[in-house]
């Protein structure tokens, strides 16, 4: 018989979540692949996302069972993972497919990288993407992620369209392309999260966030207002828990304490503010939650090795650097493609 979910986090905690959830593309690519050809791709210090627009086949990362690949197949593949990409022909008998290298037939124009195996018309059309989705430098939402999610979608969910529109964006170049390439991402990631509330997949239960309603709605209250007066006791209430276990609790999901976390949030959303407006330096002090400048512009130059108003001026001139460059996303965000090697696949 099967059964429902787990008890997990609410709709109202997870709308919460998503709102703060910053989305970055680190590379957009398309890739296409003929009819009795495999396509391999190295790893990446990131997750990787890839839509099957039409055609079928699978694909296998090493140490999981094959995907199988149908249009609308979305795939997030885990951080640092090499897989390859099979067209139909391995089911017709062919065992011997012809191999590419992804890195080696990668042609990039602008931030779209085109990958192509074979020569023909292609049997397997996916856009595959790269990306950083995380709340500031505090909580990488799938960087400890070890195995694939897979969900199928349908032609009226219009993920297509959307990642399409993606690809539009950063090859058009214009003002604004790749803060509407990231939204437009985060479409997608909103689409797959909503299934956390009610499908029966076991991917679910790979993200503590989601599996543990507890610490989310704490979480998801520190992120959607970092500047509140938030304590370890006030927080431990909203969790319904002891301070004792709240603390365990919460550095078991979130993998730091509770007040590390929240530092980071509150100097994510202090340097957005610096960035963006003309808001008075001690008013974004206040907004932060914090009580004095001197303590606030401490933790600020902790974060980003320079003063509010260093920073304000670096904003102005284009150079500031972003909470997602930050901390546990450096590596993410700036550090190419790895040299592909080729696997042995089972």
């Amino acid at each position: 018989m099967v059964t429902g979910p787990a008890v997990r986090i609410s709709p109202t905690d997870l709308n919460r979540l998503l709102i703060s959830l910053e989305v970055k593309f680190v590379v957009l690519s398309e890739c296409l692949v003929s009819e009795g050809y495999c396509l391999e791709m190295g790893t990446v210090n990131a997750p990787g996302i890839h839509y099957n627009i039409s055609g079928s086949g699978r694909l296998v990362i090493k140490g999981h069972p094959p995907i199988e690949l149908k249009p609308h197949t979305l795939v997030i593949v885990p951080p640092k993972s090499a897989f390859r990409i099979e067209a139909e022909g391995f089911h017709r008998g062919q065992q011997n497919l012809r191999t590419v290298d992804g890195d080696l037939v990668a042609v990039a124009k602008d931030t779209i990288h085109y990958v192509s195996a074979g020569d023909g018309e292609p049997e397997i059309v996916l856009i595959c993407g790269y990306f950083d989705a995380c709340y500031g430098s505090a909580v990488d939402l799938f960087g400890a992620l070890t195995a694939p999610i897979v969900e199928q979608f349908a032609e009226q969910d219009r993920l297509d369209t959307t990642l399409r529109d993606a690809l539009s964006e950063l090859v058009s170049q214009e003002v604004g392309a790749g803060a509407m390439s990231a939204t437009l991402l985060k479409l997608v990631i909103v689409h797959i999260l909503r299934r956390s509330l009610h499908s029966n997949n076991l991917w679910v239960e790979r993200f503590s966030l989601l599996r543990d309603p507890q610490i989310a709605r704490v979480f998801a209250e520190m992120a959607s207002n970092p500047g509140g007066q938030h304590t370890v006791n006030s927080l431990a209430q909203n969790a319904y828990l002891s301070r004792s276990a709240f603390m365990a609790r919460f550095v078991e999901v979130v993998g730091q304490p509770p007040m590390n976390v929240l530092r980071d949030l509150r100097m994510r959303q202090a340097a957005e503010q610096l960035r963006t407006g003309q808001i008075p330096i001690e008013q974004v002090v206040r907004n932060s939650g914090y009580e004095s400048r001197s303590s606030f512009a401490r933790a600020f130059r902790k974060a980003f090795n320079m003063d509010p108003s260093e920073y304000r001026s670096a904003a102005d001139a284009g150079t500031a650097p972003t909470s997602t460059t930050l901390g546990l996303h450096v590596d993410c965000v700036d550090e190419a493609p790895a040299r592909y090697v080729a696997p042995e696949f089972s």
